[in-house]
């Protein structure tokens, strides 16, 4: 073996083992993206589902016109709107979500063989 292949033979190691550690890091890094996607996801529907309670009972006739609800009220859809902004993270999960809810759906009116 001659010098130049001893050589070319190590930098194609080196790149080899390079890539294999970028691509591990890779497939870590969206593994992390995807799980904090549906744990954001999950506190949308919270807020929301929150947002949407505090309101019903704001409307209530005993509670209709309270400032502390109502401030409640408005920190609740202020926070929720503020979750929106990061609506591009979880909608990641929620494309995936809908994809295994349609299979889910399929597979229950299938009947059984």
């Amino acid at each position: 073996m001659s010098r130049l292949e001893i050589i070319l033979s190590a930098l194609f190691f080196v790149s080899f083992m390079i890539n294999v550690g970028v691509f591990i890091y890779a497939r870590a890094a969206v593994s992390r993206l995807l799980s904090v996607s549906e744990e954001l996801g999950d506190l949308h529907h919270m807020i929301t589902a929150f947002a949407d309670h505090v309101n019903s009972v704001y409307e209530l006739e005993s509670f209709y016109g309270d400032q502390t609800l109502k401030a409640l009220l408005e920190h609740a859809i202020s926070f929720n709107e503020q979750l929106d902004t990061f609506e591009y993270i979880y909608s990641l999960t929620a494309q995936e979500e809908l994809i295994d809810e349609a299979r889910d759906t399929a597979e229950e009116d299938t009947p059984p063989a």
